[in-house]
């Protein structure tokens, strides 16, 4: 009986282990195929002479890459250029700021080297598509490559251009399969390219119906439950040899996918209706985007104060924006939804009210936490209230802005990309993403250097933990850490001192621009030193929980704002910023210099009801405050940003806050005359 009940058992669990061992065994055999499997190429194909070879290519010059005379923009628009006469570059009444030709944040590429066959949004392509397709995907593309791209011969690969896929699920969101947009790019003359592109229900055809329209095969919404079948339709006009230059321009020269309701990227424009329509709190809409010939990206130019010696930088801290709309999160104003848009119609505001010269985005410009999980969506609109104005702009991580979505690397990229962009990747051997400098430079023709701004990463999370889910828990922030210390000091070093106070330069060139006014005074006392230095980081140090230094005239203690209605937002470890950084920069390393650090100021964001200004061994640390609705705060606190007034050619720095209800708040004098004094050092 028992020998009867074995032979049973074993049949069983035969009849269970082998169609098992089968099952796994045909999945290894479909992922070594499909997956592992890199067959060797032969010598023939090899050797095969590619299309973008030989193909004939377009020589249309969009950019005037290399002037043969220097070139100055014309006030109010970066874009617009004319030649200037004159041997030396400069005309009377000309700034030298007008007169640069190159940043050394630009670079100068050939348009006609950059790859066709590579999707590169941001790449300023003038080469027109030749054809689109849609495919459906059961695995993710980035497992796969292009596995499910469109078939495809060697001759119409020559011919219309290798298939380039768009690198953007349109079922993100919502759908069975993975769908992507593909298209070819052809520089050859004698093949039609798109000039048009349409979406429609099905059964519906664009008109005129004597163009010659192409609809993709696949819905564009294919495997979305529940959704109309909607198809992309495009028109292959005429091909490069027969357009004018009028037409060219007007040729679509990439396609892109935007998420969410806001603008889409700088150049770009969306193809009406949604792919997916918003269904709030549940879905964000997506759109096909579009850009029409080279959309030249305006740049900024070199900062500099004013000829009266004044530069005026708002910093903007903690604006906490999503894919969505924003959600409204603790503030009295009713009715408050779309809050990332009134955020920005608030940033706008400000703008318009303060008129500064920079605009510093510190930290947190992305909520992550689940709701950025496409962070060029968001980038593609949180710095509109600057860019709208001309004004240029710069931006530091916060802890927040790589929790979901592309890492930093990628979204500084992007954002160089955007208009007026000031910023900058930074090294790559020390911690962090975008440790960089600026200096901003006098009015006059000397150029000199009169104040400095540091930007350092103070990272995201140091710790956490791991959910039986798998989602991510942070116990505690990171930190500036000694990499970036010694970096820093690296940079404070290359700073050349200057005769202080500052005094333009005179010269004949600029007339009577600089003609000194009867009621200004010569100092009487000067001294050779580094320029004021200011910085910027998200997380705030340990020091700026510490004992506050006290006004040696008035004994007053130099905390100026609202501390302390919410915990410290430091990170509980520390290489010593403060000590082995902010206090051995000097601006002067002479004795009788009075150990006086170069940075003055150190900015932070981070801590959203936190609003202070507090000088701790002489360097003033300081909270931006939240000025958005998107992020925490507190009913009852005004949403606000800071404002630094650098005045007397870099020697006075004065700060404010205004608030939504344009109040000023806590206006002080931090250093230059009128400040407290220093402390008295051995």
């Amino acid at each position: 009986m028992a020998a009867f009940t074995f032979s049973r058992f074993v049949r069983s669990m035969r009849g269970i282990l082998v169609p098992t061992a089968a099952v796994i065994g045909f999945s290894c055999l479909l992922t070594y195929i499909f997956v592992l499997y890199q067959p060797t190429v032969g010598p023939g194909i090899t050797q095969r002479l590619g299309w973008q070879a030989w193909d004939s290519v377009a020589t249309i010059d969009y950019f005037d890459k290399v002037p043969a005379t220097p070139t100055a923009t014309q006030p109010g628009d970066v874009e617009e250029t004319q030649p200037i006469p004159g041997d030396d570059g400069e005309v009377e009444g000309t700034d030298w700021w007008e007169t640069s030709s190159s940043h050394p944040w630009d670079t100068t590429d050939d348009i006609e080297s950059y790859p066709l066959d590579v999707w590169a949004p941001l790449l300023p392509h003038d080469t027109g598509l030749s054809e689109i397709s849609i495919t459906r995907c059961m695995m993710p593309p980035n497992l796969v490559g292009d596995l499910c791209a469109p078939s495809s011969t060697v001759e119409q690969d020559a011919i219309k251009g290798n298939w380039v896929r768009v690198e953007r699920d349109l079922n993100k969101q919502a759908g069975v399969w993975n769908l992507n947009i593909y298209y070819r790019r052809t520089r050859r003359l004698d093949i039609p390219l798109i000039t048009d592109l349409r979406l429609l229900p099905a059964g519906d055809t664009p008109e005129p119906l004597t163009d010659p329209w192409v609809r993709v095969d696949h819905s564009i919404r294919d495997g979305v439950m529940r959704a109309e079948p909607m198809y992309l339709w495009y028109l292959p006009g005429k091909t490069m040899s027969e357009m004018s230059a009028e037409e060219k321009a007007g040729l679509i020269t990439e396609i892109d996918v935007l998420f969410g309701e806001d603008r889409p990227w700088y150049g770009f424009e969306k193809v009406e209706p949604a792919v997916t329509p918003e269904k709030e709190g549940q879905l964000d809409s997506v759109y096909v985007t579009y850009r029409r010939g080279v959309k030249s990206v305006p740049r900024a130019h070199p900062l500099h104060f004013s000829r009266d010696g004044k530069f005026k930088i708002l910093q903007v801290a903690d604006l906490h924006f999503s894919v969505s709309r924003g959600v409204c999160r603790d503030s009295d104003l009713d009715p408050c939804i779309n809050s990332d848009n009134l955020t920005n119609t608030l940033l706008g505001h400000v703008l318009d009210a303060e008129k500064p010269d920079f605009v510093v985005f510190s930290g947190d410009q992305l909520n992550g936490q689940g709701t950025s999980w496409d962070p060029k969506s968001i980038l593609a609109k949180f710095a509109v209230a600057a860019t709208d104005r001309k004004i240029p702009w710069a931006a530091i991580f916060g802890n927040h802005d790589e929790e979901n979505g592309d890492v930093k690397q990628e979204q500084l990229r992007m954002m160089k990309a955007l208009p007026y962009s000031m910023v900058q990747m930074g090294p790559k051997d020390i911690h962090g993403v975008g440790n960089y400098v600026l200096d901003v430079k006098s009015a006059d023709a000397s150029m000199t250097s009169l104040l400095t701004l540091y930007f350092l990463d103070s990272g995201s999370y140091s710790s956490g933990y791991l959910d039986w889910l798998g989602w991510f828990f942070p116990t505690e922030y990171d930190w500036i850490h000694e990499d970036q210390i010694n970096w820093f000091l690296q940079e404070s070093a290359k700073i050349q001192p200057i005769e202080r106070p500052f005094t333009p330069d005179t010269g004949k060139d600029f007339g009577s621009i600089w003609t000194r006014q009867s009621d200004q005074i010569t100092p009487t006392t000067r001294k050779l030193a580094k320029p004021n230095a200011m910085m910027f980081f998200h997380i705030p140090l340990q020091e700026s929980y510490g004992t506050a230094d006290r006004d040696t005239r008035t004994g007053q203690v130099l905390d100026i704002g609202l501390h302390d209605l919410e915990g410290s937002g430091a990170a509980k470890k520390s290489d010593g910023m403060f000590d082995k950084g902010l206090k051995q920069a000097l601006e002067s390393s002479h004795v009788a210099g009075g150990l006086i650090p170069e940075v003055k100021v150190v900015a932070n964001g981070h801590c959203h009801i936190t609003e202070d200004c507090k000088r701790v061994e002489d360097v003033w640390l300081c909270f931006g405050g939240g000025g958005s609705y998107s992020g925490y705060g507190q009913i009852g606190f005004d949403r606000r940003f800071r404002v630094y007034e650098i005045s007397d050619y870099g020697e006075t720095i004065r700060t404010y806050k205004r608030t939504e209800k344009d109040e000023i708040l806590n206006d002080y004098i931090l250093a230059g005359p009128g400040a407290p004094p220093f402390n008295p050092r051995s």
